[in-house]
């Protein structure tokens, strides 16, 4: 058996709602860096899934193509030594002329296949329709794509349009280059139930396979789907398929965390917006990975059943997990990891694909909205200048076949975890294959992420995060380090030999610094700057936290990056002697500069302070003349981590993104929180007597690329657990079979 392959791709769906289409190669601005594919190339890619698609090729006229970017592209691509999987409809309908249930789709569309090969002969792998299945069931039987339909009959219809349009496109490309093989790809998953829905799992688990069943000529009288199809009018055309079958060369196999679903009809122990039904009841639809116990088969368990259905070369053409970084990372290597472990089985596994290699952009949505919700990939789009990440450094390693993964992504997924839960466990029954336990979960690492700053809001919440996280740390307080006694720091380096180093400890009462401005100099530069100068001896990265205090406010506008320190008290200049020592040191450090923290775990911040005041019907006053960047704090630790992960450094501004006075500030979180925000007084900065200067407006923004969330969003989180902090305790969930919900904890991908 041939070694397994390295395969990637960069999300590429152009789908249609209503009139309008959205091009997910635009939005990632893949559209117009053709230098793009050379960091592709560099990770060690065998293969490229490509779009070649229908909808960008012949948008008007289904005789008039415009090959010039698929020419530039594509040459490249083979330029650079990878091989491409040409896609010619990626959930997509087609151009405005065609539908997927116009019933001269598939002549159509193998017209435009025969126009594509005889462009590019020498492309050997073809994927003509991406997911049929799913974008069948995306576009016929839910309404959410075009032509927004919600009817079985359309549904199959739409189905069978894209079957014998890869079946005609085939036959099309064949005659150009009879070497020409079909990689089909299909989305899948596994549905779950209890008992009073076994009539419905047992319908999806056997509609799942129809993409692959119809084109190797299954469809036939005894056949699970035979007679509902029949009964709909289509015998013949299932006759037809049967007697002119096109049988996969690769079965490429798409899984998300998403794709194994668990229906139940006890719809009470479910939120409203996850209850649907069929004709005979109502039932709640949820992710299996979310409330089965024992856990679903997964990637490992699809893979198995494929092989055993068809015994047919196998491909995992999308591996992808919007998440934190370090779940990222785990998500692709358990798909490499179970590649290699059914190979070693005889399973004929050939590649995986790490899919959408510049993020996505509305999957959250099934791309139904077009609100800027992005999933960083590979690599992350939002920056400056295209940010490769620590799942692009995990890539070059399979690639590569060399090297030691990261030390923070060596433990266990969410997905392996207890957290896992969100929903009271349920026991299945269903019988399925299962993945060989003996290797699934990682070893810890032996070297910690250190924190240094135990007692602090920041050290406490770096901790809880690498805690749901599953990344091994250390936190230590001032009696196992201090940041004025050098040997102290050399010793706990020498004696944890950590990955990296977070600085979260330092002094951080901004007027008593006035006063005291020897200690605080002492504990936020000269310590700061002995730690980083320790991490730099021996290679480590190291991330400090500064302020928007560094600066006098002098601006009309938010302050970036390359914007230059002018504090107006001892506070800030302690962080900005901070962040210009450490910078001269050399190394890898990273410089993050935040503001106004507010945390719903933290009950001495401002937000804080202010809920509770109000809560008792007092006036809160707060200064309506300081502008200034509030901070969520799970998000500010979020992005760090995967910063730090990533193995950025350098100096960047972390905020949410907003400007805002503290007193509207306040008044935004009590409207949130359900408390009356005309309470909030409004007063000059210099009514409070403060005896540290502050500035007039201190907003952060950056030139880098926005990695936080909105203020707007931020602050309707923070209210969120807030509420819930005050009507239910974590015991209480936890005893009711149920998951606290904690900020920390992102995953996210497709929903199927």
């Amino acid at each position: 058996m041939r070694e397994l392959e390295l395969w990637g791709g960069h999300e590429c769906t152009v789908n249609r709602i209503g009139g309008a289409f959205h091009d997910q190669t635009i939005r990632s601005g893949h559209q117009h860096r053709i230098e793009d594919l050379e960091r592709f190339a560099a990770l060690g890619l065998k293969a490229l899934r490509y779009p070649v698609l229908w909808e960008r090729a012949a948008p008007e006229r289904p005789d008039s193509f415009d090959w010039r970017w698929t020419d530039e592209r594509l040459g490249r691509i083979r330029e650079l030594g990878m091989r491409p999987i040409a896609g010619l409809l990626h959930h997509g309908s087609g151009p405005r002329y065609t539908s997927l249930v116009d019933q001269d789709f598939a002549p159509a569309f193998a017209a435009y296949a025969r126009a594509a090969a005889e462009r590019y002969p020498w492309v050997e792998a073809w994927t003509p329709v991406n997911e049929p299945l799913t974008t069948a069931r995306f576009s016929a039987l839910y309404g959410h794509w075009y032509p927004h339909v919600a009817d079985e009959h359309l549904f199959w219809a739409a189905l069978l349009n894209q079957i014998d349009g890869t079946r005609l496109a085939m036959r099309e490309i064949r005659a150009v280059n009879s070497a020409a093989q079909l990689v089909q790809t299909e989305d899948l998953g596994r549905t779950y139930a209890t008992r009073a829905l076994a009539h419905q799992a047992d319908f999806d688990n056997a509609r799942r396979w129809m993409s692959w069943d119809l084109l190797c000529g299954r469809v036939i009288p005894g056949h699970l789907m035979w007679e509902r199809l029949d009964g709909f009018g289509f015998g013949d055309r299932l006759r037809a398929i049967a007697d002119d079958p096109c049988p996969p060369d690769v079965l490429g196999v798409n899984h998300y965390l998403t794709s194994d679903r668990f229906l139940d009809h006890r719809t009470g122990d479910y939120p409203p917006e996850r209850i649907g039904g069929n004709e005979f009841m109502a039932f709640a639809d949820v992710e299996a990975v979310r409330v089965a116990l024992p856990g679903p088969g997964g990637l490992e368990g699809a893979l198995d059943e494929a092989w055993a259905r068809y015994g047919l070369p196998l491909a995992v053409t999308e591996s992808h997990n919007g998440c934190t970084r370090e779940e990222q990372v785990r998500w692709l290597r358990e798909a490499w990891d179970s590649a290699e472990r059914l190979r070693g089985r005889g399973v004929d596994v050939r590649a995986v694909t790490a899919w959408a290699l510049l993020g996505t952009h509305d999957w959250n949505s099934l791309l139904t909205r077009h609100v800027g919700h992005y999933e960083v990939g590979a690599f992350d789009v939002r920056t400056a200048q295209v940010r490769p990440t620590a799942l692009a450094a995990e890539l070059a390693r399979l690639g590569a076949g060399i090297g030691q993964a990261h030390p923070a992504t060596r433990g266990p997924g969410w997905w392996r975890r207890d957290i896992r839960m969100a929903f009271r466990p349920v026991f299945r029954t269903v019988d399925t294959p299962e993945p060989r336990p003996e290797l699934r979960t990682p070893q810890s690492p032996d070297r910690p992420l250190l924190i240094v700053g135990a007692t602090g809001t920041l050290g406490k919440a770096l901790a809880r995060a690498c805690e749901w996280r599953a990344i091994d740390y250390r936190l230590t307080g001032r009696a196992e380090l201090s940041l004025d006694d050098e040997d102290s720091i050399l010793r706990m380096l020498d004696a944890l030999q950590p990955w990296a180093v977070i600085n979260a400890a330092g002094w951080v009462r901004v007027d008593q610094a006035e006063a005291e401005a020897e200690a605080c100099m002492a504990a936020n530069a000269a310590g700061a700057i002995r730690l980083a100068r320790a991490c730099r001896d021996r290679d480590l990265p190291c991330v400090a936290f500064s302020s928007d205090l560094v600066f006098d406010g002098a601006f009309d506008r938010p302050y970036l990056e390359s914007d230059a320190p002018a504090p107006l008290n001892v506070y800030g200049a302690s962080k900005a002697r901070a962040e210009r020592g450490i910078l001269e040191l050399g190394g890898k450090p990273l410089i993050v500069r935040t503001a106004a923290f507010f945390s719903p775990f933290d009950p001495h911040n401002f937000a804080s302070a202010a809920l509770r005041t109000l809560a008792g019907g007092g006036e809160f006053a707060a200064a309506d003349d300081l502008i200034v960047s509030p901070t969520y704090v799970p998000d500010l630790v979020a992005a760090t981590l995967d910063l730090l992960i990533d193995g950025d450094t350098g100096l960047r501004h972390l905020a949410n993104a907003g400007a805002i006075s503290w007193a509207d500030f306040a008044r935004q979180v009590a409207a949130a929180a359900g408390r009356d925000p005309d309470l909030v007084r409004g007063a000059p900065a210099a009514s409070f007597g403060w005896p540290a200067r502050r500035p007039a407006r201190a907003a952060l923004d950056t030139e880098l690329g926005q990695l936080m969330p909105s203020l707007d969003n931020a602050i309707e989180r923070y209210a969120a657990m807030v509420e819930q902090a005050e009507f239910s305790t974590e015991s209480e969930a936890l005893a009711d079979g149920g998951m606290p919900y904690d900020p920390f904890l992102r995953p996210g991908a497709r929903v199927s």
